[in-house]
């Protein structure tokens, strides 16, 4: 078993996952047909990659993307006021 997509780089959620994801499945598939017999190789292969990637987008990213998601001015509060609404 193995992960991808945004099961498997924890993050921010900030629009990147689905990106993340196809990269992921690319290199997945990749690594299945550089080892058609050895799905163990296959997998060992992807998740370093993908461990990699992971290490670099939470550097990358840090604690100031966090910090603006539960904010007065995030989007889901702002819909969350619109279809209420709130703050009219």
């Amino acid at each position: 078993m193995t992960l991808l997509g945004d099961a498997a780089h924890l993050a921010a959620p900030n629009g990147e996952g689905a990106n993340l994801a196809m990269l992921d499945g690319a290199e997945l598939g990749t690594a299945l047909a550089a080892h058609p017999d050895d799905v163990e190789a296959a997998l060992g292969d992807y998740e370093q990659a993908v461990f990699a990637r992971g290490t670099e987008a939470v550097v990358f990213e840090g604690a100031e993307v966090v910090q603006g998601i539960d904010s007065e001015d995030n989007t889901a509060r702002a819909m969350l006021r619109m279809i209420t609404g709130q703050g009219q």
